[in-house]
């Protein structure tokens, strides 16, 4: 905590350094260095403090501690599910890109291919300035808790709690819209393929799945739990093909399960989308190229990454966390999967 008292006339002579200042300010000596350097990303009441800390030790920064900011380097860690996929692919690139603007390293953990997750992810804290974790099941919150006490950290594609900031990209009303879009086609049987319980945003897509159903005065199904993976979209094509489901349309909670459900189908002799609809979530490149062209959500996955290495580089300059969620916008893009003729 800052002190609030002016220094005594012996500590003034005493002859103040650059730790006395971040201790009377209550801040890291990065930040106290930030400062004086004129840096942008302190937040305005950090600021004030540092500079009303230099007066009251009457503080002049040497050659040495005004370099002090350029000479420290962050290191920032990613913690991630997996990444396999394109998803994490474009997420990390983001992130990457960003921190290399700001002269910061990452570290990335993969959680999945680890057997002691925990120990990991404590470990990765001890290495790095600030940590930003992936809002997924896979992840637990009270790990996210323990890390938070140690290190700034960022959740993505998550919900603000504790102290913790999220950022993230909007999911239920474009998922409201896109189910809306099929069901108008006179679509009545249509399910949502993914596991509302595996994040905050599958369970999003699913309550938009819900919420357009419930605006047309429609019975919605329970959803078919699949994780976000090619190998549980052909599963579930298979599945679907042996009579084990019906449906004329489907939801897909990423363009992965949409991608390789819709294969399936096709090759083994399934219209789509005379027979059944077909729509995803991403627009990943391969969504606009493949026949017919699938109908799914935009949503900005490398501006999500780039803007988690932002905020962490805030965090560690002193900027207090958001105590709301900072929403990217996401769009509709319509092509064929669902229905809709092609534009000519």
């Amino acid at each position: 905590m800052a002190k609030q008292h002016p220094a005594s006339p012996e500590a003034r002579s005493a002859g103040a350094t650059i730790y006395s200042v971040a201790d009377h300010a209550g801040v890291s000596i990065a930040t106290v260095s930030r400062v004086l350097q004129g840096a942008t990303v302190v937040a305005e009441a950090t600021r004030q403090k540092v500079l009303t800390a230099v007066e009251e030790l009457g503080y002049v920064p040497t050659g040495a501690a005004r370099s002090l900011a350029v000479r420290h380097h962050e290191a920032h860690g990613l913690v991630l599910p997996e990444l396999s996929g394109p998803y994490y692919a474009e997420l990390l690139m983001g992130f990457e890109a960003r921190a290399a603007e700001l002269a910061q390293s990452v570290v990335l953990v993969l959680t999945n291919s680890r057997t002691d997750m925990a120990a990991a992810v404590r470990q990765l804290a001890t290495r790095v300035d600030a940590i930003a974790v992936f809002g997924s099941a896979a992840i637990p919150a009270d790990l996210v808790r323990l890390l938070r006490a140690k290190k700034p950290v960022v959740v993505i594609a998550g919900e603000p709690q504790d102290g913790i900031e999220a950022v993230a990209a909007e999911n239920l009303e474009s998922a409201r819209e896109l189910a809306g879009h099929v069901l108008d086609h006179g679509r009545r049987r249509a399910l949502f393929v993914g596991d509302p319980d595996s994040g905050p945003d599958i369970r999003n897509r699913y309550d938009g799945y819900l919420a357009a159903h419930r605006d047309r005065g429609l019975d919605a199904a329970e959803p078919v739990l699949a994780r976000l993976s090619e190998a549980d979209g052909t599963a579930f094509a298979q599945r679907l093909l042996a009579g084990e489901h019906e449906a004329d349309a489907l939801m897909c909670a990423n363009d992965e399960l949409a991608l390789s459900i819709m294969t399936t189908l096709q090759d083994a002799g399934r219209d789509v989308p005379g027979d059944i609809a077909i729509v995803g979530w991403d627009d990943v490149m391969t969504a606009r190229y493949v026949r017919p062209g699938l109908t799914t959500v935009r949503q900005p996955v490398h501006e999500l990454g780039a803007l988690a290495a932002d905020r962490l580089h805030e965090l560690v300059g002193g900027e207090p966390p958001r105590t709301y969620a900072q929403m990217l916008p996401t769009r509709l893009v319509v092509r064929t999967s669902c229905g809709c003729l092609p534009v000519t």
